[in-house]
């Protein structure tokens, strides 16, 4: 998906449960079978930043993956990790 297409699902209505808001979104990614994006959230009071991955069956979203951050350290310590994972497959 370009950045363009990013920039115009920014937003777009995620099939998240009733008991989130979701404050702000992105879709990284979405055909008809798969859609995945990341989500700024507020769960019970709590602001989290999610990743989410969706299969559509039947015509209808079910969530397949969720991924969630709690805190800035919390994405720190997994940002670090990963980028030394991805540095040995570029």
């Amino acid at each position: 998906m370009s950045e363009k297409e990013k920039e115009e699902k920014v937003g777009e209505e995620l099939p998240v449960s009733e008991k989130l808001k979701v404050i702000k979104s992105v879709t990284l990614y979405k055909t008809k079978k798969w859609w995945s994006a990341a989500a700024l959230i507020d769960s019970f009071g709590r602001k989290q930043v999610a990743l989410y991955v969706w299969l559509n069956k039947n015509g209808k979203w079910k969530r397949n993956q969720k991924f969630v951050v709690h805190s800035k350290k919390e994405w720190n310590d997994v940002q670090r990790t990963v980028e030394k994972l991805i540095s040995e497959i570029e």
